[in-house]
């Protein structure tokens, strides 16, 4: 979609739902101004918050820009409703009543839930996984792949005689992919690879060569470049998806909390038998998985038992 297009439709959807400006305060810097009134960082932000998700990976500049946009055309929809006199009635005081209840909803989140969840925390969370972690191995390898078994074996005569693996790759392979790179196919662990391939590479050393090994897509000569222990994430890699996740967490747990305390009743019929199928489901699945825990504890107690000296 074309930064113009992206403009118009978020403009638009705003507008449709019935979003307000929010003026900007003294201290805010102004950014653009529409028919004299300001826009300003902190208005960029609300924007951000309510159609970052919709932005993808647009280059700061450009998502700044956007946002801009967003915004003058929020405004300029808005001023030509006051025109048309569309901010009173009750169908508007209804949106407008919905929007303070989602701000509401918005400040108690950020918070109660998000202002509670720092980089610290999620650091500690990230550390202490890293440490459950189980050393997994991978290898680096090339391979050839060929239509026959026979060309394989000529192939390996050729290697075992001296001449260059990679260079032979990028004259025979008929692996598109790796072909040009000599054919590298980086590091994988198990699991990745298709399982005759996956086998014979696995059980070969450093500057080993493989027998010819049938898959399903062909012939193939491997081999192995190098072998390691495969290094986890970094946290910069994985610190938003972290962060997200304890979000998510903790806003479950806050709402679990809310609805506990609240009188809920279901008038739809047919949305109150959903809820009430829902709620069986959720007591039998929390009452299998204390029975779980129960019986785990009462096998590891009896483990125990047996096992004391006598």
């Amino acid at each position: 979609m074309k930064v113009s297009q992206v403009f118009h439709a978020v403009a638009v959807s705003l507008v449709v739902f019935g979003a307000a400006t929010v003026a900007a305060r003294a201290d805010d810097k102004i950014v653009a101004t529409v028919n004299g009134h300001a826009i300003s960082e902190a208005d960029l932000a609300l924007a951000e918050a309510e159609i970052g998700n919709e932005l993808g990976n647009l280059p700061e500049s450009t998502r700044r820009r956007v946002l801009v946009e967003f915004m003058i055309e929020n405004q300029l929809f808005a001023e030509a409703a006051e025109a048309e006199k569309l901010g009173t009635g009750p169908d508007f005081e209804k949106r407008m009543a919905f929007w303070r209840q989602r701000a509401l909803r918005d400040a108690y989140f950020e918070k109660t839930v998000k202002s509670s969840i720092g980089v610290e925390a999620a650091r500690a969370i990230y550390e202490d996984k890293v440490k459950q972690l189980k050393p997994e191995e991978e290898i680096q390898a090339r391979h050839i792949l060929v239509g026959s078994e026979d060309e394989a074996k000529k192939l390996i005569v050729r290697i075992e005689a001296g001449e260059d693996f990679a260079q032979l790759a990028k004259e025979n392979s008929g692996d598109a992919g790796s072909k040009t790179q000599g054919g590298m196919l980086g590091y994988f662990g198990r699991g990745q690879m298709v399982p005759q391939f996956e086998e014979a590479a696995f059980i070969l050393q450093v500057g080993q060569v493989s027998k010819p090994v049938q898959s399903q897509f062909g012939w193939h000569v491997i081999k192995v470049e190098d072998r390691r222990q495969k290094p986890p994430p970094s946290f910069d890699e994985v610190k938003d998806r972290l962060i997200g996740s304890m979000v998510q967490s903790k806003a479950q747990n806050i709402a679990t909390e809310l609805r506990g305390k609240a009188k809920i009743d279901y008038v739809d019929p047919e949305i109150k038998k959903m809820a009430e199928e829902d709620a069986k489901k959720q007591a039998e699945a929390q009452a299998a998985m204390k029975k779980q825990i129960e019986d785990a504890a009462a096998a590891a107690a009896g483990k125990a038992a047996t096992e004391a000296p006598k």
